[in-house]
């Protein structure tokens, strides 16, 4: 019984990593096409609406965490997921003007970089078990790039609420600039807190015993 439940949750995390960096690498080829080809102002017309969708699918990482299914810790899960609904839900839907902006793009390549990366280790990881980890470059990289996507990611989040607060928030309430203001200042702890995370699980993996043996 327990192995049947074991397999059960294994071919459900497969799935679920599987269809989620196939999401957010459709949305990088996306956004880049665009980008290159017409420019900034024409992004959200290509991606808006599917990268929303994708990134509240992203939900699900929460109940995971609640539920054991991954050892991911709650509170730093719910912080990542939370903040990027806020920019989906609370800042670009209500005032797309923002989203013509180059830092909706730059946001967006930062987010489907560190996710296709993150969910293509996890599947790698849960595909090839003890016997087949996956490659050090993989293993890298899913403990490495943050460091120049998390600063571009938060950056660029921090810019389109900016545009928004200072443009169309005014013309739909008095509060609604200093609601957005409130929000955006939750970055100042936040933000550290999930970048030294990060550091430290990058310690933790890449450490001296880790990098000899992936290696």
């Amino acid at each position: 019984m327990a192995s049947s439940s074991s397999a059960l949750k294994k071919g459900y995390l497969i799935a679920y990593n599987s269809a989620s960096a196939i999401a957010w690498t459709t949305i990088l080829g996306r956004v880049v096409a665009v980008l290159l080809l017409k420019g900034p102002h024409m992004v959200p017309l290509a991606v808006d609406n599917f990268a929303r969708i994708t990134q509240t699918f992203a939900t699900l990482e929460i109940l995971h965490s609640v539920l054991g299914i991954v050892p991911s810790p709650l509170f730093t899960t719910l912080m990542q997921v939370a903040s990027r609904l806020f920019l989906m839900w609370l800042v670009t839907y209500p005032f797309p003007s923002v989203t013509t902006s180059p830092a909706y793009s730059s946001m967006l390549c930062a987010w489907s970089l560190t996710e296709l990366i993150r969910y293509g280790y996890f599947t790698a990881k849960l595909t090839g078990g003890d016997a087949s980890p996956p490659p050090y470059w993989l293993h890298w990289l899913r403990y490495s790039a943050f460091i120049v996507l998390y600063p571009v990611g938060i950056s660029s989040e921090l810019v389109e609420v900016y545009l928004a607060a200072t443009g169309p928030a005014r013309g739909l309430a008095w509060w609604a600039p200093y609601a957005l203001a409130a929000a955006a200042a939750v970055y100042a702890p936040g933000a550290p807190k999930l970048y030294t995370y990060m550091v430290k699980q990058r310690r933790k993996q890449l450490g001296g015993s880790v990098a000899k043996k992936e290696q």
